[in-house]
Order: C-alpha cells, then sequence, then structure tokens
C-alpha cells in the first residue's frame, strides 16, 4: 500500500535527538512492506525537496510558510499552501498515495483540504488535543477544527481510551475511532548494555519528560519525605548548562530545599537520546506522575528496559501499566499516594524484580513497533477498502 504521511513539523530527517512517533511507525510499516513517503515543512526559502533518512524513508520538505522553525500552533495559516502544494504535487502523479495519515491537528487540515478533490482517505492521529476553547466573534478555536476534522476524515487513531473519552467529549463519533497504542523501540530500549554510574548503596527513582507543571515533578519531590535514603533524578528539559536559568528547574530546586530532600533531588537536564537505554537501566524503578492524559513514552521505554513502573492512573498510563504486576498506579496529584508505593516497591526487592520481568515481556509483546504498524496498517486497509466499495456503487 502506498501511505503518505502528513507530518507538518515532526520529521524523520530532523537531525539528531529522539526518533519521533512519525519516524518510527514509517519506519515499521516500510518493513511490513509498505511504500511510505513523508511529507513535512521545510523551514528554508527554498524549493521542495527529497531526502532520505538512514532507513529508507523518502522524505519529502515542503516550501509553505515563513523560512524559519515556527511554534507547531502558528503553523495554522500556512496549512493551505500546504495543502495546495500536495494536491498538485499528487495530481497525474506516477506515485499517489491509497491513503493518508495525517498527524497532530495542522496536519490533518492540510491533508483534508488536499485528499478532498482527489477522493483519497485519511487517517487522523492528534497526539494532544487542545483545551476547550469559547469562540468570541465567530472565529474557529483549536477545538472547534479538531472536532471538524475527527468528523470529516475516514478515521481517527487513538491511543488510550482516555483519548477517545476526549474526543467523544469534543464531538467526534464514536464510530470514527480506533485506537492503536504507541510503540517502543525494544531492539534500542533493553535490559542489556552500559548503564549510567550510580551509588549502589541508594535507591535511584528515575523521572524524564519536560519540566512543565502537568508532569507532576513537584508531586514527585513532595513524595520522597516518605522514601527516605532513596534519590530521584530527574531527566528532560533544557541543556544542563541552561538548568540554572529555567523557571521549571529553579521552582523544584527550590520546592526540593524547602522539603529539606535536595541533597536526595538531581536534575540532569536534556540528555541525547542513544544515552537514554543508560539512564533507565541505571534506575531501581520508574516514576511517571502526570496529572492529566498523556502518551508516557519514558514509561514504554523503561518496561523495554526491564524497569517497574509507578505511575498515575491518567491516560495511556492506565494500560501501559498494569497494576500489581509490572508497577503500581496511584491517584494524579497524591504525593502521599505516590510516596506510599514508591516506599514499598523500593524496599521489595523481590517485588520489583516480578515487576521488571513483567514489564519487559509486555513492553516487547504488546508495544512494539511492528505490532503497532500491523494495527495501523489494518486501519488504512479498512479506509480504503470502504472508499473504494463507495465509489463502486456510486458507479
Amino acid at each position: 500500500m502506498r501511505i503518505a504521511m502528513i507530518s507538518e513539523h515532526a520529521s524523520p530527517s530532523s537531525d539528531g535527538g529522539r526518533p519521533n512517533h512519525v519516524a518510527d511507525l514509517s519506519a515499521a510499516l516500510a518493513e511490513l512492506g509498505h511504500d511510505v513517503r513523508v511529507y513535512t515543512r521545510r523551514d528554508d526559502p527554498a524549493a521542495a525537496d527529497e531526502v532520505t533518512t538512514p532507513g529508507g524513508i523518502r522524505v519529502v520538505r515542503v516550501p509553505a510558510g515563513p523560512p524559519q522553525v515556527i511554534p507547531p500552533d502558528l503553523l495554522l495559516p500556512h496549512m493551505g499552501e500546504f495543502a495546495r502544494w500536495l494536491g498538485e504535487h499528487w495530481r497525474g502523479a506516477s506515485w499517489t498515495p491509497d491513503v493518508l495519515h495525517a498527524h497532530f491537528w495542522t496536519g490533518g487540515l492540510a491533508a483534508v483540504t488536499a485528499a478532498r478533490r482527489l477522493g483519497i482517505p485519511v487517517v487522523q492521529s492528534f497526539h494532544e488535543l487542545g483545551e476547550i476553547e469559547a469562540t468570541a466573534g465567530g472565529k474557529p478555536s483549536r477545538s472547534g477544527y479538531e472536532r471538524a476534522l475527527g468528523r470529516a476524515v475516514d478515521r481517527v487513531v487513538a491511543q488510550n481510551q482516555d483519548e477517545v473519552r476526549d474526543l467523544v467529549r469534543i464531538g467526534v463519533p464514536r464510530t470514527q475511532l480506533a485506537v492503536v497504542p504507541a510503540g517502543v523501540d525494544s531492539e534500542r530500549f533493553t535490559p542489556e548494555g552500559p548503564a549510567v554510574e550510580r551509588d549502589p548503596q541508594r535507591p535511584r527513582i528515575l523521572s524524564v519528560g519536560k519540566l512543565v507543571e502537568r508532569k507532576g515533578f513537584g508531586d514527585v519531590i513532595r513524595a520522597m519525605p516518605y522514601v527516605p535514603g532513596a534519590e530521584v533524578i530527574v531527566v528532560g528539559g533544557p541543556a544542563p548548562e541552561q538548568l540554572p536559568a529555567d523557571p521549571g528547574a529553579r521552582t523544584l530546586r527550590a520546592l526540593a530545599e524547602k522539603l529539606q530532600v535536595a541533597d536526595r533531588f538531581r536534575l540532569v537536564g536534556r540528555v541525547p537520546w542513544a544515552e537514554m537505554p543508560g539512564w533507565y537501566r541505571s534506575a531501581d524503578l520508574l516514576v511517571a506522575a502526570p496529572w492529566q492524559e498523556e502518551t508516557e513514552t519514558s514509561a514504554l521505554e523503561a518496561m523495554a528496559c526491564g524497569v517497574p513502573i509507578v505511575g498515575t492512573a491518567v491516560g495511556g498510563l492506565t494500560e501501559a501499566v498494569v497494576d500489581g504486576l509490572t508497577g503500581d498506579l496511584v491517584p494524579a496529584r497524591d504525593p502521599r499516594a505516590l510516596g506510599g508505593a514508591l516506599r514499598r516497591l523500593v524496599n521489595d526487592k523481590v517485588r520489583r524484580f516480578a515487576y521488571a520481568t513483567a514489564a519487559l515481556d509486555r513492553a516487547r509483546q504488546a508495544y512494539s513497533w511492528r505490532r503497532v504498524a500491523a494495527q495501523v496498517g489494518s486501519v488504512y486497509a479498512a479506509v480504503a477498502g470502504r472508499r473504494k466499495g463507495a465509489e463502486a456503487v456510486a458507479s
């Protein structure tokens, strides 16, 4: 099947850093025999060009909008230009996609516009939804665009049941939805390999993510008085040299000082993605404490490295983590419950081993990119078959 990924800002051709969902899914689909091309926005004034990633994925970079990197939410005015280029590129071309898979809401707008006249089915992945906003003076809001997109495309792929609930809440018909989780690179993230050096006498709790309030790092620090002797390492945020001036880092350090756990709390900052397996392997457990629906990639990566999880019962964590089997789940924004769960697991080596073994098996069996790609491929086949059937009836 010929598949066009529409991802105006998350590109497999990005230099360095962590491969994104689009890159991993595209590579896995190609390994299954699909012909995949990724269409992304080029942030310089040159004409469109094509590059091929080391994994063999063709990436077409489209000039649309200003010649510089801009935040995703500011891309909306340029999606019409992006869509026009796609439509002209495919019209009468030797390579025309059988299905479009749009990523993020802005990519969806471009995909639906381009596909309308060509009769190509569209699958949409939002990855994250905007806040429900009130409209003023008839001006469409992001949630309004997302509602319209969810109704206009052939299928929406949600990553977990919380996302399904939120999509239904904004008005997307449940019949439009399919649930396919995110995947994890279980060849890179494994228990075997080097680990970051640590103090063997001090239990290590690892947490990973951007230093924003909703990630719950403040709750992790508030939980530390209930886990005497353990250290918490937070990986993520700005580069290490930028941490002293970062508002999120300063807030967390001040809270650790106030609670007298600063000697057991360490901010590492952003590290190269290639080094992340070593950080997971160095930990006794991973804590993921977001307040709201989140796609916690770090939990899957830790599980693939054989690390048990303590997480909050929100979003994808409720599905990735089997409570009492691969880790423990607690209510969000409850430092006392979080601290109790951390203390019990830190003090129970046998339980940690059992959780780690089950977590590794679950990551490999349920969340491999090959399995995810096969599930998404079934969605593509369904919408492409339905569209061909409708065309046959019409003729």
